[in-house]
């Protein structure tokens, strides 16, 4: 059961459904992996649209490993994503949403 107040998201990826969050080193991992100083021009790129693949899967990776799904970026990069990029967006946003505003 995903706990939204926790900052919590599902995501079913290869049949599997696993739930994702960004704890504090899953944002630290996330700032290593797009090369940013803040987080903030993330979430304006979300905010805008103007968000780019990169970033979807960067968001994905980082609340799998807070989450507690220990895969590398290349499962995730041959992995089958319900819903697919559409939805793999959808999470990616809601998981940066919820891990600032838990009612996001």
């Amino acid at each position: 059961m995903v706990n939204p107040m926790a900052g919590e998201v599902a995501l079913v990826l290869d049949g599997e459904r696993r739930v994702l969050k960004l704890t504090l080193g899953a944002l630290a991992e996330l700032e290593e992996a797009l090369g940013t100083e803040s987080l903030l021009a993330l979430v304006e790129r979300f905010e805008t649209g103007a968000f780019r693949a990169r970033d979807v899967m960067a968001l994905l990776l980082a609340g799998l490993h807070g989450g507690g799904h220990p895969l590398p970026a290349s499962a995730l990069l041959g992995a089958e994503i319900e819903g697919g990029a559409v939805e793999a967006a959808r999470v990616a946003g809601l998981l940066l949403a919820r891990a600032f505003n838990p009612a996001g």
